[in-house]
């Protein structure tokens, strides 16, 4: 981009005031969104006050608002639910009540508010802005306040975060919240998937979501659920029989259990309440299948915020910090959102509007328009969830004669299996023949190819790893074995899903075209690696879920340094010469600092954080975390810095070490992750069945252009298809990562919460969109 940077330095909170609530069901990740509004807003010189219990504390004043330091908000990150309390407040709907609460605020001379709830929590937010001078002017009748004030403080400016689990709100693709909510979901469906197999069970999961279906949704696609209810989308008429053919029908194909995700706002046709105890007597009744109900209830809001969670709310945060700061009496109160990867400022009222108007939607039946007002997002989720849910007879679906391969390359990354499922699936509805090829590029060349089936890739989703097994061997050295494969299985297209080895494999198929005219077919990357390292996309399956594992690893520390106290422990992770994991890890854990490859640094720096620690020592918070990349620096080993640490602290602090190693690559995939990982490969198995039929002349495909070798990447706000061999220019070959990484943005938000002095770009920020609403006739996009 070429736009001047814009940095915030400019901007100044000297003078002002800012107060910041939590407000509604409460969250988790609300904490680290109130962390990162309270350590900004000091940073930018503002006093920040909290405002205990929600409205009900702002109405009640007193002790309730409360000016906070920076040490006020230390080690809340990793803590759920939100610490300054959260109420329903009946009083604020008065007129009186609000009278009072402007009262209170003016006392303390804040003008600006920050508000971390859901969209009853914003509108109310919205009036009390709305009304702000009258209640003032009624307060200077009164003898309340003088005249001065009510010139000093004219004007009050709102920011609003959302922070729901049911990810109900329109406008923005994740809610504060929802994420960590899916983990908790996920974990129960995973446990109960082990029981139900032992004794050939039905379960029936009733999920949070009174009028929104995101997480039943979500988690069914993520664990691949027999049969999903939600509101927005209700079953047909008929459903009881439609549903009971499908679960007998997936027992006689050998399949030893059935889950069946109901929201708890699911409802038929006819607007009918369908309750899970419904669908389990339905189950008895007709099949007679051993059935048990499993209500997650509260669980769902509790525990521990997820990585995303974390980095989300941190991010939104510090832009809701900077909206504030740069609000006139002119601009409308706003949500700081996020839409796809980018941070957004919306008109609050707009968003609400647009939630309210999906309620209406489904109170008319009108439930197609209910499911297209929710958003890009929401209904890409709901197609995927069709398209791989239900086999359809081998007598309906087309065929194409085409074989496609899907092979796995590189180091394995959980969310892989994810998407050969996907893949698989997505074939075999579109006409296919689905070949799998094990251990990469060498089992290719071995001829360890076989065909396979719907039912081979049911309940691959949750399995961490790679099941067909993967390996880093490029194809250089054995294509004439692997085009001699391709022409003996007569192989039309190939999806490779692996990291920066998966790029570079397909790289050297293209360029090895001019000799083998076997490779001149459609092929699809999906970048798969935890280290993020692929160029083309701001993500790669299996990054969110090692990044759960490093912030999971670094709270138990942080918990053991606070024990012990005065100690400090480096931690070093994976990525290769990336250092997403380390600087990522570092934003979600809470980390003093993150030494990675992309980011140069000298002794001097070393000194300047060792003595940036021995200040904190000083303080009630004494512990330290410090992140570092495994080849962020040939000489500053991690041996190194622990050395270097542990002689410059003595006296201060002492030190620990600790490798995190292989683990980072394990374990069962994420809820993001399984999403991604899910719909990504059904995008690229619907471009690959275009690509062959463009391509397929006098009997033969050929395709021998740059864009019939893609990749599939997730850029800013949209999945897009790249020619690998546009994405050469912006690849750093010998460090394998992209010349420019998103996430590096993010960088000086880490330091500026670790209380660094630091430059940071706000140039993408600022600007206030409308929410988006597609035309009326707009059909429900593809995946």
């Amino acid at each position: 981009m070429d736009h001047q940077p814009k940095f915030f330095e400019n901007l100044s909170g000297t003078g002002k005031a800012i107060g910041v609530l939590t407000s509604g069901g409460d969250a988790q990740g609300m904490n680290a969104a109130v962390r990162a509004v309270v350590r900004m807003g000091i940073y930018v010189k503002a006093k920040v006050y909290f405002v205990y219990e929600g409205y009900q504390g702002m109405v009640d004043g007193g002790d309730n608002i409360v000016e906070v330091s920076w040490e006020s908000v230390s080690s809340i990150l990793q803590v759920g639910g939100t610490v300054i309390g959260s109420a329903r407040c009946k009083s604020f709907r008065t007129h009186e009540g609000r009278l009072q609460a402007a009262y209170n605020l003016v006392q303390r001379g804040i003008t600006n508010l920050c508000v971390i709830g859901g969209d009853g929590s914003l509108t109310g937010a919205n009036l009390f802005r709305e009304e702000w001078s009258g209640l003032l002017e009624e307060l200077a009748e009164n003898g309340k306040i003088d005249a001065e004030a009510v010139k000093k403080y004219a004007y009050l400016n709102i920011v609003g975060m959302v922070g729901s689990i049911d990810n109900d709100f329109c406008g923005t693709d994740m809610t504060i919240g929802t994420d960590s909510a899916l983990h908790r979901i996920i974990e129960v469906v995973d446990a109960i998937m082990t029981t139900a197999q032992s004794h050939q069970r039905t379960f029936v999961l009733e999920v949070m979501g009174r009028h929104c279906g995101y997480l039943a949704l979500v988690s069914a696609l993520a664990c691949g659920a027999d049969w999903v209810f939600i509101p927005e989308y209700p079953p047909e008429e008929g459903w009881e029989d439609t549903m009971c053919v499908k679960l007998s029908e997936n027992r006689a194909r050998k399949k030893r259990l059935n889950i069946i995700i109901v929201a708890e706002g699911a409802i038929d046709c006819h607007n009918k309440p369908i309750t899970s105890e419904k669908v389990k007597d339905l189950v008895v009744q007709r099949l007679g299948f051993d059935t048990r109900v499993t209500i997650l209830g509260h669980v769902q809001r509790g525990g521990t915020p997820s990585a995303f969670d974390r980095i989300l709310a941190s991010r939104m945060g510090v832009e809701a910090v900077l909206a504030l700061l740069e609000g006139t009496p002119a601009t409308p109160a706003c949500v700081v959102s996020l839409s796809g990867n980018q941070a957004v400022r919306l008109p609050l009222m707009e968003c609400v509007q647009m939630t309210q108007e999906v309620q209406k939607a489904m109170d008319e039946g009108r439930f197609l328009e209910a499911v297209r007002l929710r958003g890009k997002s929401f209904e890409n989720n709901l197609n995927t969830y069709k398209l791989l849910s239900h086999k359809k007879p081998d007598a309906e679906l087309p065929k194409t004669n085409f074989n496609v391969a899907v092979l796995n390359v590189g180091a394995p990354a959980a969310g892989m299996n994810a998407a050969v499922r996907a893949a698989v699936r997505v074939g075999i509805t579109e006409g296919h023949k689905m070949f799998a090829v094990i251990d990469g590029f060498e089992g290719f060349a071995r001829g360890k190819i076989k065909e396979i089936s719907w039912g081979d890739v049911g309940g691959w989703t949750g399995q961490g790893g790679s099941i067909l097994g993967t390996k880093r061997t490029l194809p250089a050295k054995y294509l004439e074995k692997i085009a001699e494969q391709m022409r003996t299985n007569n192989i039309n297209a190939l999806m490779v899903i692996g990291g920066f080895e998966a790029y570079e494999s397909c790289l050297q198929l293209h360029e090895a075209r001019s000799r083998f005219e076997e490779f001149s077919v459609p092929i699809c990357v999906l970048p798969a690696t935890i280290s993020n390292n692929v160029p083309g996309t701001d993500f790669s399956i299996g990054a969110d879920t090692a990044l759960n594992a490093i912030v999971e690893t670094c709270d138990r520390i942080k918990q053991s340094a606070s024990g012990t106290k005065r100690r400090v422990f480096i931690i070093e992770t994976m990525g290769g010469y990336c250092g997403y994991l380390a600087n990522m890890g570092a934003l979600a854990a809470g980390a003093d600092a993150a030494y990675i490859f992309e980011e140069q640094f000298d002794i001097r720096e070393l000194q300047a954080n060792v003595e940036h620690l021995t200040e904190k020592m000083k303080t009630s918070i004494q512990r330290g975390l410090v992140l570092r990349n495994e080849n962020c620096n040939e000489n500053y080993t991690t041996d190194f810095i622990y050395q270097l640490y542990s002689e410059e602290g003595k006296g201060v602090f002492d030190c620990r070490k600790n490798v995190l190693g292989h683990m980072q690559q394990g374990g069962a995939p994420s809820p993001f992750d399984r999403n991604f990982g899910t719909k990504i490969s059904a995008k690229a198995m619907q471009w690959i069945s275009k690509k062959l039929k463009e391509t397929y002349r006098k009997g033969k495909v050929f395709a021998n252009t740059d864009d019939s070798v893609c990749l599939l990447g997730m850029r800013r706000r949209n999945l897009v298809f790249q020619p690998v061999a546009e994405l050469k220019t912006e690849t750093d070959f010998v460090h394998r990562i992209p010349k420019e990484q998103w996430w590096l943005k993010l960088r000086p938000l880490m330091k500026i919460l670790a209380k660094y002095k630091t430059s940071y770009d706000v140039s993408d920020s600022g600007q206030l969109e409308h929410v988006a609403m597609l035309p009326k006739e707009a059909v429900p996009a593809p995946i």
